[in-house]
């Protein structure tokens, strides 16, 4: 079974990280504003979230903060490129702080300076590894760089992510249902089956709320063998790439992007073929876990009544999936998955094609429900009701997890 998670590589990190962005010259200033959004436009922030800016910071975060604002000042004369970068400091920071409060003060991992070590660490990664000479280049697939050897860079990327974004979820109030079915699709991918998992997509961050989600139910192996379906920005976005570089991915433009440029359709094309022929690869081999989220996109908050519903599931995906399945000959199971992670990343209301937004995060609870196995049988006949079927129970899933949280 292809399904692993090591300890925090950044926690050592201490305000003292924040020195390495004095260095920064003003030919970094493009890198600077590919990593992050200069946009400030009310609309791309969820009105429904509070603005953590809003919450005084306590002495020691109100100490890291400014050491963060004035090694980023120094290194960036631009305001317009750093104010992003600041904005991005100072909502992860006052997740932590609500994290660190929440403990009593006791869980150091969420301390101010643990917290500005792995700000730091992220925007470093987004510099080295997602603008200029060095930036990451994806494949059609991609292995998670985990440090081992034989990787070309030595650093734990899967557990990079994960110690990241673990300080700003709420694990106490977090919930995990369908435990049986989990435990289910386990045994099947123990047995050397394959998994589809059909998960509505609500945040940048879920990747990392399935690793702790899994890991609250006892399925850390396959949190680290998961295999996503991505679309390109995660692995285009200057800071996204850090983190997808942790994950195992096969990686497709979606229809909804594919477009976008029609001089690359082609290109783009050639590269979804690739992905499929990588996944069809994976699945005949076995013991293969795959996530994805059949509506092509993140689910997004209705702007009127303020709620965010399930963004529909696409038949056409969903079959592709199903014939994916049948093609490889090996046996694959395919489960409802939904989540609960829209107030860790809000993401823009409306959908942007391009990559760069502002980074707004939270500390909240997540939760995941798996639901039963769906039976992918008969043909074109019956596609329609296959994926009614599972955006029906995803949606049920969905409204139980908000209940329970």
């Amino acid at each position: 079974m292809k399904i692993a998670l090591t300890c925090s590589i950044l926690l050592s990190i201490s305000l003292k990280a924040c020195d390495a962005f004095v260095p920064l010259q003003n030919n970094n200033l493009q890198a600077a504003a590919l990593l992050m959004s200069s946009s400030t436009d009310a609309d791309t922030t969820p009105k429904a979230a509070t603005p953590s800016g809003q919450i005084e910071f306590q002495p020691d975060f109100a100490a890291a903060y400014a050491k963060a604002e004035a090694s980023l000042s120094a290194a960036i004369p631009n305001k317009d490129l750093v104010g992003p970068l600041l904005h991005f400091t100072r909502e992860y920071l006052t997740a932590n702080q609500m994290s660190f409060v929440a403990s009593n003060g006791e869980d150091e991992t969420n301390s101010a300076v643990n917290a500005l070590g792995r700000i730091t660490g992220a925007i470093q990664y987004g510099m080295k590894f997602g603008t200029g000479e060095d930036k990451y280049l994806f494949g059609s697939s991609h292995k998670a760089l985990r440090g081992k050897e034989g990787d070309d860079i030595p650093i734990d990327f899967y557990a990079f992510g994960c110690d990241f974004f673990r300080p700003c979820m709420n694990k106490k109030e977090s919930v995990v249902l369908g435990k049986d079915n989990l435990q289910q699709a386990a045994d099947y991918l123990a047995a050397g089956e394959n998994v589809v998992f059909l998960a509505n997509h609500q945040s940048e961050a879920d990747p990392q709320v399935m690793s702790v989600c899994l890991e609250l139910a006892g399925h850390d192996q396959i949190a680290e063998d998961l295999i996503y379906v991505a679309g390109h920005k995660v692995t285009t976005d200057a800071l996204a790439i850090p983190f997808s570089m942790g994950r195992n991915l096969i990686c497709i433009h979606s229809k909804k992007h594919i477009d976008a440029q029609p001089e690359t359709k082609s290109v783009k094309q050639r590269q979804n073929l690739q992905a499929m022929n990588s996944m069809l690869k994976e699945l005949r081999k076995g013991g293969t876990a795959l996530w994805v989220a059949p509506s092509g996109g993140r689910d997004r908050r209705n702007v009127e009544s303020g709620q965010v519903p399930l963004a529909p599931f696409d038949s056409k995906t969903i079959d592709m999936f199903r014939l994916m399945g049948n093609k490889s000959k090996v046996k694959t199971h395919y489960y409802p998955l939904s989540m609960v992670s829209y107030d860790l990343c809000p993401p823009p209301d409306f959908v942007e094609a391009g990559v760069g937004e502002q980074r707004n995060i939270r500390f909240v609870p997540v939760g995941i429900s798996c639901s039963a196995e769906i039976i992918s049988e008969g043909g074109l006949e019956k596609r329609h009701l296959f994926c009614e079927e599972a955006m029906k129970t995803a949606t049920e899933g969905y409204e139980e997890l908000l209940e329970q949280m």
